[in-house]
């Protein structure tokens, strides 16, 4: 039978040799930290996780994951280990708080970042509105869409549930400044099937003191007032109006800015012809932008020619054009003195 009375001496291991052995091996564990550790409790509003402490440490609810979370078994299930972050230092009781949360945050900021340095067109739903724009979700963090830049004939009321192609306009984690552009993202998609001198079928969808919107497939561009016609006009509404259907030419492509440009004017065989005879402008629209493609190409062209001549005559020194004898320059082949301007071009 064993002896229940053995004293601390027979025992050789005392309480506080005990707690001196905890002490050594306890780790120092400081907010910021993330740590691995195993759930071993899970409780109604919270989970209780072992991370080598000398108290279990707990992580509440709202602090498991980015987006709601109704119940902890939707994220957490016993005996699971994973990564925590260390949120508050220990308590009265020496209990630390973890969250998950707060490594998706960094996680999902991190993300963002590289998608807009990418470029990227990243696809959303729309899960509220308010006056000034739209709210949507990228990688859990709360995104925002504003009016200006949502480019659909819908009520905002009505975008709620709709999935939205967008791009970046701004990525800001100090701030908490997460803003997106629809806009931007068709106008992208569409310029890929544009080009700069094609006529191309719009509608008026608006009209400013500074010009008329059309919308030109989906997305919206600019004719400027200045490119409606060449002789003077006070306002658009004298040569438009709402729901006007138009021939327009595409004489700029912004996809940076999400912006494209539209001209009238450069469509007009004779000045004026957009307010006088607005029939014959469309009807020559083709012939018009075919005559303005190839004076575009030529002045192209030209710039790249006298871009080239500077070059070759910066390459060549004084000393050596005048050493060069005559009979020698008469020995150099005409090809050859042809090949160069394009191999510098080149």
């Amino acid at each position: 039978m064993v002896n229940q009375n053995l004293t601390a001496t027979e025992i050789g291991f005392t309480h506080e040799d005990f707690a001196a052995l905890l002490d050594k091996y306890d780790y120092h564990f400081s907010p910021g930290d993330i740590v691995p550790g195993t759930v071993f409790s899970i409780e109604p509003r919270g989970a209780l996780i072992d991370i080598g402490a000398k108290t279990a440490a707990y992580i509440p609810i709202q602090e498991m994951s980015i987006n709601r979370v109704d119940a902890p078994e939707e994220v957490l299930q016993s005996n699971e280990t994973r990564e925590f972050f260390i949120l508050t230092d220990e308590n009265e009781d020496g209990q630390l708080t973890l969250s998950i949360r707060r490594i998706e945050y960094m996680r999902a900021w991190e993300r963002v970042r590289q998608l807009q340095a990418e470029d990227a067109t990243v696809r959303s739903g729309v899960f509220a509105t308010n006056r000034g724009g739209a709210l949507v979700r990228i990688e859990g963090l709360r995104g925002f869409i504003p009016g200006s830049h949502i480019s659909t004939r819908k009520p905002k009321e009505e975008l709620v549930g709709e999935e939205l192609p967008l791009k970046f306009l701004e990525v800001d984690e100090e701030r908490n400044r997460l803003v997106l552009s629809h806009r931007r993202a068709l106008v992208e998609r569409k310029m890929n099937r544009l080009e700069v001198g094609e006529v191309v079928i719009g509608t008026v969808r608006g009209i400013k003191p500074y010009g008329a919107f059309i919308d030109i497939g989906g997305v919206s561009g600019l004719l400027h007032i200045s490119e409606i016609s060449h002789e003077h006009i006070d306002t658009p509404h004298s040569v438009f109006n709402v729901n006007d259907e138009v021939k327009v030419m595409i004489i700029d492509l912004d996809a940076e800015r999400g912006r494209i440009s539209l001209s009238t004017k450069q469509l007009e065989p004779e000045p004026g012809d957009m307010i006088k005879n607005r029939d014959l402008v469309y009807d020559k629209a083709e012939e018009m932008a075919a005559k303005y493609r190839e004076q575009m190409l030529a002045k192209q062209q030209g710039a790249t020619a006298v871009a080239a001549e500077a070059v070759v005559e910066e390459d060549i020194p004084a000393a050596m054009e005048e050493d060069i004898p005559a009979a020698i320059e008469e020995d150099i082949p005409a090809a050859i003195e042809e090949d160069i301007p394009v191999a510098i071009e080149e």
